[in-house]
């Protein structure tokens, strides 16, 4: 049956936590809500003006008291709720940190099982199929997220130097909500073009984590479309850097110049809106295993 217009589209997030065991088998972590009685992954509801991948960090850490990294992304999954449709994105996750879990309506009873038991334990068979999928990936890779700075002033309005152009207040609010989507990757990391609109973009999450926005010239408009195999090469060697210190890193770039810094990944060139970001999923040799689109949430 075709979908009506009416219909409502709920958006969700989740995670497939492990962690080592002394035995070798991975565990995963499920939870228990009384209100369905159900053993399963943690998840939730999207907030507004909130990306997926931070829901499904922020979920986790409500649900358990686990914090976690997110790794590779894992399939989504569909379910009729009242009224439409529920689609719940699933990240593989590497739990950081974790408190004591207070026993509430919500969740009851937090659990970290081996795997060939939370295959048995979890409710709903849709889950199990992510958990097979997630035992199966790897779980060290390190996130490069590249992004295109938030929305800036037209030039139109600036009768500055290009390179001091700076945000307009909508381009603030999405370097803000920027914040827990760097968070949710685990970012340690930042470089940016120097351009004050760049390093405006990076700098909510240098400030709420006490790092230093590393500016290159390189990287701006002026420059980078002039060298084009400077700005492959030095984003090479930053994806080498981040690998081989397993610090996962952002990158703020302009629109003219995120294609190269994308082929020097290998990664097919694409349109980017302003505020918009690539997460790529980077493997030992710093080859690319897999890649994330989050456009703009505001």
């Amino acid at each position: 049956m075709a979908k009506t217009s009416s219909e409502k589209r709920v958006a969700a997030a989740g995670t497939v936590v492990l962690r080592p065991a002394a035995d070798g088998e991975p565990e995963v972590l499920l939870v228990h809500r009384p209100r369905y009685n159900d053993w399963s992954l943690p998840k939730g509801k999207i907030d507004p003006d909130e990306y997926l991948a931070g829901c499904a960090v922020r979920e986790t850490q409500e649900e358990s008291a686990v914090d976690v990294r997110l790794g590779l992304p894992l399939n989504r999954i569909s379910y009729p709720v009242a009224g439409g449709t529920k689609t719940v994105s699933y990240w593989l996750a590497r739990a950081v940190g974790e408190g004591i879990h207070k026993p509430d309506d919500e969740v009851d009873e937090v659990l970290w099982l081996p795997a060939s038991e939370a295959l048995e334990q979890v409710t709903y068979d849709d889950e199990r199929p992510l958990i097979t999928q997630a035992l199966e990936l790897p779980d060290d890779t390190t996130p490069l997220v590249i992004l295109r700075h938030g929305k800036a002033m037209l030039r139109a309005h600036w009768s500055g130097r290009d390179r001091a152009r700076t945000l307009d207040e909508r381009g603030r609010r999405q370097s803000r909500l920027l914040v827990p989507l760097l968070e949710a990757f685990g970012v340690g990391r930042l470089a940016s073009s120097n351009a004050v609109r760049c390093m405006k973009t990076l700098q909510p999450y240098a400030k709420a984590h006490r790092l230093e926005v590393e500016g290159w010239s390189t990287l701006t408009e002026e420059e980078g479309e002039k060298s084009p195999k400077a700005v492959i090469t030095l984003t090479k060697r930053l994806a080498h850097q981040a690998v081989e210190s397993g610090v996962p890193l952002a990158i703020c770039g302009h629109r003219p110049v995120l294609p190269l810094m994308l082929e020097a990944l290998g990664i097919p060139a694409r349109p980017l809106q302003p505020g918009a970001t690539f997460v790529a999923h980077l493997g030992p040799s710093a080859n690319v295993l897999a890649v994330e689109v989050h456009k703009p949430r505001i």
